[in-house]
């Protein structure tokens, strides 16, 4: 399919990565649920283990279901290669791991998820790596924290919770003259609405967890590699340009090309990390990307509306979506995401932290839970749950502060959303 005219979004997200299963002719992706695979003979089995040849050793690496996920995912975001894994943590560290070593360091967006933000700033310290954090809406820092140390830059698209955008190609035109990846976490917006590829991105990560399966049942992540990394430029990123041990003197980025960061994932990283993508999950997901572009274009119409409504009620001190006129953002979302800006977005409750927690227990359609991304429409107060872990002023940086509610908008009716709305904001700012 890569070979043939340029085909639209709506066609790849049902067929990318999907041909009839050549044994039964069964049209939907299977769910190959094997650990192994039967090697045609030993030389065959040994090409395999030495990367001469492309197939499937043991479901640790990769997976017949797994592999159509990747092609399509990688299709969607224009990347010349996917790995996929068991969520979108275990992404983060898939992507920066070909990448950094003990001493180094990430380039980081303060606006993240607190969950990264933690991963980031505790977790990664253990593999002796560490992250500075800075707003990325001031480039001229962004610039400066990058020093001799640093391996790569990492934003969201649209930042959760806040739903801020990042300027994609002013910081890709930072990360390019420094010689440095950019990563961009696209989940919150999603193929359908961003292509940070084409924004100069070097690598794209996904919880697949999130609107990509859509109906909340698997967890799931995934990197994309844009292919357009000279990995042999500088001598920063030994694993993917020196001889690697392991495959006897092989260097991935002579040997393999565009492929080299994908293949290094595989090979080594999902090797000796484990950090696998089941085939049930992979299976689940695929479903999901099959209606990814209607949803989203269901979600953003609905966020519209209710950014909308929640701007102009007086029980509200402020909404941070970026598809409002009143938006620092706007700008940037008609650039950056010219489909929407995604579904994903804060209010600022009259009453600070203990109105929000009653608003949250006061919603009937709602659900309170720890996630994004949903058909249906979500709710969470972040400084008590997902941020929990950082100090207020992290928090508030992350625009996650005490009188904070986030919103993940769903596909269901508006109006009923935004009476829901209403009923829970009259008793919690009653």
């Amino acid at each position: 399919m890569t070979d043939g005219p340029q085909l639209g979004f709506d066609t790849l997200q049902i067929h990318a990565g999907a041909e009839p299963d050549p044994a039964t002719g069964a049209r939907q992706v299977p769910i190959y649920q094997t650990t192994a695979y039967v090697f045609r003979d030993a030389d065959h089995a040994a090409k395999l283990f030495n990367l001469e040849e492309v197939g499937y050793i043991y479901s640790r690496l990769t997976n017949p279901t797994v592999a159509a996920l990747q092609t399509r995912i990688a299709a969607l975001e224009g990347g010349a290669g996917a790995v996929c894994c068991s969520s979108g943590h275990a992404a983060q560290i898939m992507a920066l791991f070909p990448l950094m070593g003990p001493g180094r360091n990430v380039v980081a967006s303060s606006r993240l998820y607190g969950g990264t933000i933690t991963q980031f700033s505790q977790t990664i310290k253990r593999f002796g790596w560490s992250a500075k954090f800075v707003d990325f809406d001031d480039h001229a820092a962004v610039a400066a924290a990058i020093d001799d140390d640093t391996r790569a830059v990492f934003c969201e698209t649209i930042a959760n919770p806040g739903g801020h955008i990042s300027d994609l190609d002013a910081i890709s035109a930072i990360t390019d003259a420094a010689g440095v990846p950019l990563i961009v976490d696209n989940t919150t917006a999603t193929p359908y609405l961003c292509n940070p590829i084409a924004h100069g991105a070097t690598l794209v990560v996904h919880s697949t967890t999130k609107y990509l399966t859509g109906n909340g049942t698997v967890t799931g992540g995934c990197v994309v590699d844009s292919g357009k990394f000279d990995w042999m430029a500088s001598d920063k990123f030994p694993s993917l340009s020196q001889p690697e041990p392991a495959y006897h003197g092989l260097t991935f980025a002579q040997a393999l090309g565009p492929m080299a960061f994908t293949f290094h994932s595989i090979a080594i990283g999902l090797r000796d990390l484990g950090m696998t993508m089941n085939p049930q999950a992979a299976h689940y997901t695929l479903m999901g990307i099959e209606t990814l572009s209607l949803r989203m274009a269901r979600h953003v119409e609905n966020a519209q509306k209710l950014a909308k409504w929640l701007n102009d009620d007086p029980r509200v001190d402020y909404v941070t979506y970026a598809g409002l006129a009143s938006s620092p953002y706007v700008g940037l979302a008609t650039k950056i995401c010219p489909k929407g800006a995604g579904a994903l977005f804060t209010i600022a409750v009259k009453g600070g932290y203990d109105a929000c927690v009653k608003l949250v227990d006061s919603l009937e359609i709602f659900s309170h839970v720890a996630n994004l991304g949903d058909t249906r429409s979500l709710v969470i107060h972040s400084a008590s749950t997902t941020h929990r872990q950082l100090t207020p002023d992290q928090q508030e940086a992350a625009g996650a502060g005490p009188n904070i509610v986030r919103l993940s908008i769903g596909i269901e009716d508006a109006n009923d959303l935004i009476a829901d709305l209403d009923q829970a904001l009259a008793k919690a700012t009653a």
